[in-house]
């Protein structure tokens, strides 16, 4: 756990103002709660796994197993972590300010976890599970050893709701982000 920052006077006094605000985040802000990052240099994950091989939409098709795999354990670590304090600090700031929007690069659920409601997932979210043909959430799919499972709807094997290298983040998400931090009130 870091050290207590000491918030700036007129940040505080700017915030209780405030009447929208929209807050960017991402994977420091789950780091403190244990969530491992990307891109640090020796810890990262992008250090120890080649993105190429698992966050691709190519490497989905040539080890969908693999990649569904290694989602699941990245799944299974975001299980085991808890909010900390600076996700139920936004969280508490949602609730003073009238019109807030968080923005999140992160996948894990955890600003939802520690309450706050108005989040945009720019890079999707990993607990939620896509068809890989038709680009829908599917919730429940038919018991079975394999993996990936397939989707219940149209056969095709099930992925991660998340944003992989090479595709584009969801054109609504990017436009509410984009719309939330267009107004003079933001800094």
């Amino acid at each position: 756990m870091s050290e207590p920052t000491s918030i700036p006077a007129e940040l505080i006094a700017r915030l209780r103002q405030a009447r929208r605000v929209a807050v960017l985040t991402g994977a420091g802000i789950s780091a403190e709660s244990g969530v491992p990052t990307f891109r640090q240099a020796q810890t990262g994950l992008w250090a120890r796994y080649d993105p190429q091989q698992l966050a691709t939409p190519q490497a989905f098709r040539r080890q969908p197993q693999l990649v569904w795999d290694w989602y699941a354990w990245r799944r299974g670590l975001v299980a085991g972590v808890e909010p900390n304090p600076g996700h139920f600090a936004l969280a508490e700031l949602e609730r003073r300010v009238p019109q807030f929007t968080l923005i999140t690069q992160n996948v894990d659920s955890l600003h939802q976890r520690a309450g706050s409601r108005a989040v945009l997932e720019l890079h999707g979210n990993i607990a939620r599970t896509t068809c890989s043909r038709e680009g829908r959430v599917v919730e429940a799919w038919p018991e079975s050893d394999e993996r990936p499972p397939r989707c219940p709807h149209c056969g095709a094997f099930l992925r991660p709701d998340v944003v992989w290298f090479g595709e584009a983040l969801p054109a609504d998400v990017l436009e509410a982000a984009i719309a939330a931090t267009r107004t003079p009130t933001c800094f």
